[in-house]
Order: structure tokens, then sequence, then C-alpha cells
């Protein structure tokens, strides 16, 4: 059996980017300072603790997860082929 790399991408990528977002959103919500939240700054460049923010952690992290999603389908399918090989 083999991963669709792409599929497995996009849909790494929207759990990622809607998990930050959301948890950005909902810092903002209840008003906290989001200090450990804030420190994503360090990975995805322009993000703040905003409602804005919210929107570029989103799209940083749609992309990071989509590249993990994408290498974890690719390399999965290159041991998959090698065990089966093997049998």
């Amino acid at each position: 059996m083999t991963l669709n790399k792409r599929a497995l991408g996009v849909s790494l990528g929207l759990v990622w980017g809607l998990f930050v977002l959301i948890v950005t959103w909902w810092v903002v919500i209840i008003g906290s300072a989001g200090e450990t939240l804030g420190r994503l700054h360090k990975f995805y460049f322009g993000y703040t603790v905003s409602w804005g923010g919210g929107i570029i952690g989103f799209i940083w992290g749609f992309v990071y997860g989509f590249i993990a999603g994408y290498l974890i389908a690719w390399i999965y399918n290159i041991v998959s082929s090698k065990i089966m090989k093997s049998t």
C-alpha cells in the first residue's frame, strides 16, 4: 500500500494550521498574554498573538504541516516498498 503524498501533506497542513489558528484566537479571546505561544515568532515570520497573527500562523502551520506530511508519506512509501520486495 502506498500513501498519497499530496493528500497527506494537505491534511496534516490543515490540521496543524487550524490548530495554530484556534489556539492563537483562543488566547486572544481569553485575554492572556500568550508569552509561550508568542515564541512561535522565531519559527513563523510575522507571527504575533493577535487576530492577524492567527492567520499568519495558519499559513505557516499549513506550510510546515504540508512539508511534514509529504515527507512522512514519501519515507513511508520507500520503506514500504523495500519491505514488500524482501517478502
